[in-house]
């Protein structure tokens, strides 16, 4: 066990008893929705692993410790704007460059998909859950902005159920960035590639699965081979939750522009453009995201409870 990882006495309980486990990321908690939606969503989704048969590892950095497994006050200090923060929860968004900065300082951090990754394996829990993957940004070429989600997926053991890469995002690029790296996409129940929002995104996939059990074989195999890295389980927003493809695109090109105009760059992109695409979709978006956060959770929690039999 890494020294500077706690684990809740729930999660430990789990591990050490071959129970399922799922971690779930905390960058959605603080910087991914707006208070309280943020808190009440990452309670829901604690819940929903609960009840199909896992024990959820919500991830995050307080007081310079890595953590698996949050209390319900831990969560609402995570979510809660604190004084003086100019947007967002005032906590640190921290992916693996950033963690040995606000550990060494005793600092807070929401952990990003490439981070929660890093924390997940080492506390031992194979299956995480979010909402989408990182990816490469739209127009890439020229800013060289690629998320070190991707990386990550390439060089960490943790399976990654989500919703696709989001759609502010270059996905046909994504995709390729996986494939070089050799990071398995597997879409669950669809053979097209989702697009968070929307369940369409026209990209063909080549591996498909269509139950939790046959997941749990193809990780089994390939860890088992001994190959490295993580693997993306795509699993497409539910149908009543699915957006509008052209719809959605437009909001997104308009936030797109208005982050150029504003000068938006970094890791500051994604929250700016999920904020702006919410507030141009009249909040449609916010909820189509915590449908399919939900829906991954669920999922994430089958393909769990199946890989501990194996």
């Amino acid at each position: 066990m890494n020294e500077y990882l706690d684990l809740s006495d729930e999660v430990t309980e789990a591990l050490r008893g071959g129970r399922p486990v799922v971690a779930l990321e905390s960058t959605i908690i603080s910087h991914g929705m707006p208070y309280p939606r943020n808190v009440e969503t990452a309670l829901r989704v604690e819940a929903a692993v609960r009840g199909a048969g896992a024990v959820p590892a919500t991830i995050a950095v307080l007081g310079g410790r890595l953590k698996a497994g949050l209390d319900s006050g831990q969560i609402e200090a995570l979510g809660r704007p604190r004084a003086g923060a100019e947007g967002g929860s005032g906590v640190a968004k921290v992916s693996r460059r950033d963690l040995p900065r606000v550990v060494a300082s005793g600092g807070d951090g929401a952990t990003t998909v490439a981070a929660t990754m890093i924390v997940a394996a080492m506390a031992g829990a194979r299956i995480f859950a979010t909402g989408g993957i990182g990816g490469v940004h739209r127009g890439a070429e020229r800013s060289w902005d690629v998320s070190a989600d991707l990386e990550e997926l390439a060089r960490t053991g943790v399976a990654v159920v989500c919703a696709g890469a989001k759609s502010i995002l270059d996905l046909p690029k994504t995709l390729e960035y996986l494939e070089t790296k050799g990071v398995p996409v597997i879409g669950y129940g669809t053979d097209e590639f989702p697009a968070f929002y929307t369940s369409r995104s026209g990209l063909r996939l080549e591996e498909r699965a269509d139950s939790p059990a046959q997941v749990a074989l193809l990780l089994a195999a390939k860890w088992g081979l001994g190959l490295g890295g993580g693997v993306v389980i795509a699993n497409p927003v539910p149908d009543a939750h699915s957006m509008d493809a052209a719809a959605i695109g437009a909001a997104i090109e308009t936030a797109l522009a208005a982050a150029g105009k504003a000068g938006i760059k970094g890791k500051d992109v994604t929250p700016f453009l999920l904020a702006k695409v919410k507030e141009l979709t009249e909040g449609e978006s916010l909820e189509s995201n915590i449908a399919l956060v939900l829906n991954n959770a669920v999922l994430a929690a089958r393909i769990a409870v199946e890989y501990s039999k194996l």
